[in-house]
């Protein structure tokens, strides 16, 4: 049993269960009004309605393609500046001040200039995805290009002088772990710029996303269903930290780079 326990998913499962039971055992009390704490049960009920009706998945699903739209930009954006940050001091020191100005802005306080650029529409929600993940995961790689040993960077030069063969099989492996890191960072921040922008501008598309969804519970009233969609938003950002953890272990775990804990 204590084998079992020490495995990461049965450790949140064993928490999660007794959340739950605290839950429940708060709505036993009758202290707190139903429309204000509705019971695990009802929220239950009110998710498999809302996913057998069609609409949350269609959300769902909406929410996740243009989050991977904008981190897939935020990604590629990424990569070039720390590659050419990589051969260049000048664009090196242009990439570190953009990153010391623009790193600690939160989208909501460039969300009047985002409305002016792009409107309210789809475009401005990607570009609050790509300006929440981008910064993160610019300065994580480009700490990790940094911090490439010297003794792999001498041995890749002594089989392979060429620059496109270094950077593939020397700098971007050994920064892994460190673009790893920032993508996890960047994950979460990007999460919660999406699902906030989405209930600021509303419907972005015919059904509009996961954020969309819980701004129309909450003028509804529907506190299970609002319940429900933070139980959503709540466990897919927990299955897309567990994958990032598993291509960790497949990589940088399997490699010897980094020591699990």
């Amino acid at each position: 049993m204590k084998k079992l326990f020490r495995y990461r998913p049965v450790q949140r499962m064993g928490w999660i269960c007794l959340l739950l039971l605290v839950w429940q055992g708060a709505v036993w009390s009758k202290r707190i009004s139903p429309l204000l704490l509705p019971g695990p049960r009802q929220v239950w009920k009110a998710l498999i309605h809302q996913l057998l009706d069609g609409d949350l998945a269609a959300q769902i699903g909406f929410s996740l393609a243009i989050i991977l739209r904008g981190t897939a930009l935020a990604v590629a954006i990424s990569l070039a500046v720390a590659l050419l940050s990589l051969y260049s001091k000048v664009f090196a020191s242009l990439a570190d001040t953009l990153c010391a100005l623009a790193h600690p802005l939160p989208a909501i306080a460039l969300l009047p200039l985002i409305i002016v650029w792009f409107g309210v529409g789809y475009r401005a929600v990607v570009a609050i995805i790509v300006h929440s993940t981008l910064w993160p995961m610019l300065l994580n790689l480009t700490a990790g290009l940094k911090s490439t040993p010297s003794v792999y960077v001498e041995c890749g030069k002594s089989l392979c002088s060429s620059p496109l063969w270094m950077l593939c099989h020397v700098y971007l492996p050994s920064s892994l772990s460190s673009f790893l890191a920032g993508l996890k960072i960047g994950w979460a921040r990007a999460w919660r710029a999406l699902i906030s922008a989405e209930m600021i501008f509303g419907a972005v598309a015919s059904s509009g996303g996961i954020g969309w969804f819980l701004f129309q519970n909450r003028v509804m009233m529907d506190t299970p269903g609002l319940f429900a969609g933070i139980f959503v938003v709540a466990v897919i950002g927990m299955v897309v930290e567990e994958l990032l953890l598993l291509v960790e272990r497949r990589t940088v775990l399997r490699w010897g780079m980094s020591v699990a804990k």
